[in-house]
Parts: C-alpha cells; structure tokens; sequence
C-alpha cells in the first residue's frame, strides 16, 4: 500500500471518528488564529498541552477544570502515514448553553449610568423641561422595550422619538400610519424581478434599529397586526420566510386620545406589547419661554447629533441584566400585579408579562443611578408607565371618572413595598 492509500485511509477513519487530519502545517496557523479569536482567550506565548502520539490520554486531577475547558480548544492530529489518535466524542464537543453573568463591575454600572444620561441630554435638547419621560423612553429603549406615546397634538411626541432614534448612530425609518397603509408597506414585500428572472423580497421600512410609528392608530387592525411578530420575536416573516431585524431594534409609536375620526384603537394584545406607555404633557413656563426664545428652530431633532452606537447600545442591555434584583422586590412586583387582578375597579388585571417588563425597567432605572441592585423606589417610580396599559377597568370604574394611572397609583398605596435593610 503506498502512502497516497495510507493518506486516504487515515483521512475517511478521521472523519469518521469526528475529524479531518491535517494536510499540511499551514492548519496549524489556523488552528491558532481560531484559538486566539476565541472569548475569553488572548493570543499568548501558552500551548495547549497534547498527548504523544499513540498514548492515552491522562485524566486531570482537577476535574471542574476539564468540565469548563472550551469545547473548541483544538486537539492533536495525526501526522501522515500514522493513526489519528482518539479525540472527544461529539456530544463531549457539544456547546454548552450560555452560562448565567455575574454581576457587574461597579465601573461598568458606572459607564453605564454615563451613557445613560447622555442620550438623555442629548435629547433634553429637543425636547425641553420633559426629563422624566425622556427617562422612561431611555429605559425602554436599553431594557430591549417599545414606546408607546399618547398626548394631544402638538406637544413633542413625534420630535421626542425622533431625538431618541438620532440619539444613536443606527438606521431609522419613519412610518406614516394612514388608513390605506397596508401589511405590505410595513415589513416588506415579495416580487418578481424580471432582470433576474427570480422572486426578491423587498424589505419594509420596520427593518431599522429604530422605527417610528407615527400616529399608529389611524391605520387598519390588519396592518397594526403586521408590527406583533417583530415587536414580540424581533423578526419577520413574509410569504413563509423568516426574516431578522437589525439590532437593537425599538419602536416608537404615537397616538392621539382626543380624535378618534377616522382611527382604529389598539388592541389589547398589541398594547402589551409595549414596555412602556407614557405622555409628555403641556410644557411649563420656564419650558416654554425657552422654546419660545429658539423659534426660529423648526426642527429640534434634526439638531440631535448622536452619543453613542447600536453596539453600545446592546452592551448597555448584557450590563443591565447583571443588576441584582433581591427576592424581597420579586415578592413585591408579584403582589402588586397580583393586586391587579383582584382589585374592584379592574375588569381584567397585568399578566406575568407585565411583572417581567416591569423587573427589566427597574433593573435599567437602577443601572442608570449607578446602582447594581434594585430598591422599590425603582418599581414604584415605572409602575404605572409599565402596568397602567395592560389593565382594563370595569365600566363602573370608567363611568365614576378613574382612569389606569389613578387605580394603579391606588394599588401602589395598598400593597407594603418592603424595607431595605429589614
């Protein structure tokens, strides 16, 4: 058998035992560069130890090492004309699933809490003497969340999420809902291109970081059902295919309460879809002399430079899981959406996913004052923009005047939050 025959039998034992041998020594320099490109291992003057050829390989004492040794770590290979020597099974060679973080360093709570309140000075510019709301769409947007905001014409709602989205460096779309607007005109369409002689899909404009919704209630049920799959699953699916969206991904919608002509009210189900709902209201004296001072500006947002980038963006979300949440404030959260369901005053209370929605704000609120660790001034302060959306109240209650804001802020007085240090 000459060595071609023996190159061959030793290539289709290799691949069968999970390998393919080397051919030459520039696999080793690919081997390395893999190595190197790893996480959480630099390039460095250390080899991996092997064992010689022909030779069992020897148990380690330490076995919770072996157990947390990178699955990809390469292996020896066999050398021409020799047997390959054994390697790990494929299950041994399986990716483990992610393992949970640590919590976070005080330096990255810190840059944390920076950037934060960077996006909010920067839009702060846009839009004047609004901080607080400014901070609850901040939060949505580094909790992985949706915006939805509702105030009379004219107040801002449209120059706030437009200062958010310029805030970031990362693509922005801005969808005009009208009562015409079809499922199409939002995600994409597919079509046949004659030059290609092939079917293309056409993304739409919600294949952006940001996407602005811009009075979403004026279009039909059919087309705001269109924005469920990719607010929920960040993804789209046309004609079968499932299409990813840009990441981080946010949407911004906005909504008048008082013309409800020619408008279609969002389902319940689309509207806990939202992390957040919240209002900007009429500005104050001081807020609208300075406005008034700078009138000759038509376009605030476009004024809006961007702080930071999309990558920042998601670092800042992996930071704000890490905020350690004591299970003192997961009892409370669970009484008081618990309180929803049993209230008088509520036909139809929260659902656990308006406590996970509100446990992920609180984390970021936290994280934005540069604190690792949640107290309950953090739930009760995004209680209502988190909850207020995703209960319904008995006509009783509706027709005697009380709206969500006012029966969650009851719940709040009527559930004990707990005492720090108790």
């Amino acid at each position: 058998m000459d060595d071609n025959n023996m190159d061959d039998d030793a290539t289709r034992l290799g691949r069968f035992r999970g390998f393919t041998p080397n051919q030459d020594e520039s696999s080793d320099d690919t081997d390395e560069t893999r190595l190197g490109a790893l996480p959480h291992i630099g390039r460095s003057n250390t080899t991996v130890p092997t064992q010689p050829l022909g030779q069992s390989p020897v148990p380690r004492a330490d076995s919770q090492r072996t157990a947390h040794r990178h699955p990809l770590i390469p292996t020896e290979h066999p050398r021409r004309g020799q047997s390959p020597v054994s390697t790990p099974t494929r299950q041994q060679r399986t990716p483990r699933p992610a393992e949970v973080r640590g919590p976070a360093s005080d330096a990255s709570i810190t840059r944390f809490g920076e950037v934060f309140n960077a996006i909010v000075d920067n839009v702060s510019e846009a839009v004047i003497g609004k901080e607080h709301t400014i901070r609850q769409c901040v939060t949505a947007l580094m909790a992985g969340g949706h915006v939805l905001l509702e105030d009379n014409p004219g107040t801002g709602k449209t120059q706030l999420a437009r200062a958010i989205a310029n805030s970031i460096e990362s693509p922005f779309k801005r969808i005009q809902f009208t009562p015409d607007l079809l499922p199409g005109d939002v995600v994409g369409v597919t079509f046949y291109d004659q030059q290609t002689g092939a079917f293309t899909f056409r993304k739409g404009p919600v294949f952006a970081a940001t996407v602005l919704a811009d009075e979403i209630n004026r279009a039909s049920p059919k087309t705001q059902s269109a924005l469920l799959e990719v607010m929920e699953e960040q993804k789209v699916t046309v004609d079968g295919v499932t299409h990813d969206v840009p990441q981080p991904f946010m949407v911004i919608a906005t909504q008048n309460p008082i013309e409800q002509l020619g408008t279609y009210r969002l389902p319940e189900a689309q509207l806990d879809r939202f992390l957040i709902k919240t209002s900007l209201g009429d500005p104050g004296h001081e807020a609208s002399l300075s406005i008034l001072r700078e009138a000759r500006v038509r376009d605030r947002a476009a004024t809006v430079r961007p702080v930071t980038t999309g990558a920042d963006v998601l670092a800042m979300r992996a930071i704000a899981e890490t905020v350690h949440v004591d299970d003192a404030i997961l009892e409370y959260v669970v009484r008081l959406v618990e309180a929803t369901r049993h209230n008088d005053r509520i036909a139809v209370g929260s659902s656990i996913r308006g406590a996970l929605a509100l446990v992920r704000s609180a984390r970021v609120w936290a994280a934005a004052d540069s604190r690792s660790y949640v107290v309950p001034a953090d739930v009760k302060e995004l209680a209502s923009a988190v909850l207020a959306h995703r209960v319904i109240l008995t006509p009783e209650a509706t027709f005697a005047g009380d709206t969500t804001d006012s029966v969650i802020a009851s719940v709040l007085d009527d559930v004990v939050a707990p005492t720090i240090g108790a």
